[in-house]
């Protein structure tokens, strides 16, 4: 039966769509993306109970939408930190939501619509590591991605996990993800990258003794880090890994925005 059903999956199922940031202070977020990573933000939802912020790279037709923000809801607040997530597109939501929950995972929020934009739901891994997963509804005027490697873009998807062999495994068989290569890190074991529909698209590895619990973190795209890092600096942001030089000759960098929500930087030139 999982033969069948991973032939019968759409081109976009498995395929991360969106990143969406959930913070205590969505002005001064919204002012520090902005300056870090050239984002504008437009304000798509005013509902007082629910006000939604798009993140935006480009200008006038050009202009295209690369993640979200939202308040931290009432509920959450103290309970959570300001954090990124991740939207994986999937054929069937609700069907998605009973395998996570079959093969061992959460789902934290049960499928939901979402008015004119699809439905969702959100859900965890065996490990805890939290994403949220999405059937868009189908767009006529389906707006082209963004180049490759733009600046502000979403660049690479990566989780810290217990187990790099049963998150493959999970992950396999939920989004049909394949292994690409892994690079050995001593003690550390591998940095496993990992393919959606036959490209790169992130990597997994063990869980650093400094985070507290398995999680994804997820990086944007910068035309220079160090330049990039100084303007972190300066919109109060803080560097909390790096730089660092990975295989392929790209740099990284992990960093904390003003309310503490983690994103990571990556750049062809330090």
């Amino acid at each position: 039966m999982l033969q069948t059903a991973l032939e019968t999956r759409s081109d976009t199922h498995g395929k991360f769509i969106w990143c969406e940031l959930m913070t205590s202070d969505t002005e001064a977020a919204g002012r520090f993306y902005r300056a870090v990573l050239g984002w504008s933000v437009k304000p798509l939802s005013m509902d007082v109970d629910h006000p939604y912020y798009l993140f935006e790279i480009g200008e006038g037709e050009k202009c295209l939408g690369i993640g979200g923000m939202m308040p931290m809801p009432a509920e959450l607040a103290g309970h959570m930190p300001p954090s990124w997530s991740g939207y994986v597109a999937v054929d069937d939501v609700d069907q998605m939501a009973r395998d996570f929950k079959e093969n061992g995972g959460i789902v934290h929020r049960q499928p939901e619509d979402i008015p004119e934009v699809g439905r969702f739901a959100v859900v965890a891994d065996p490990d805890g590591a939290v994403l949220n997963i999405m059937t868009p509804l189908p767009m006529d005027d389906m707006p082209p991605p963004a180049p490759e490697g733009a600046q502000g873009t979403a660049a690479w998807y990566e989780l810290y996990t217990e187990s790099v062999d049963a998150a493959t495994g999970f992950y396999g068989r939920m989004f049909g993800w394949t292994k690409d290569q892994d690079f050995d890190m001593g003690a550390m074991g591998p940095y496993r990258i990992f393919a959606e529909h036959g490209k790169a698209v992130g990597g997994m590895m063990k869980r650093p003794e400094s985070f507290p619990a398995p999680s994804w973190v997820y990086y944007f795209n910068v035309d220079r880090l160090d330049a990039a890092l100084e303007r972190v600096k300066q919109g109060g942001g803080k560097l909390v890994n790096g730089p660092n030089e990975v295989p392929g000759g790209s740099w990284i960098a992990q960093c904390l925005d003003p309310q503490n929500a983690m994103f990571c930087l990556v750049a062809r030139v330090r």
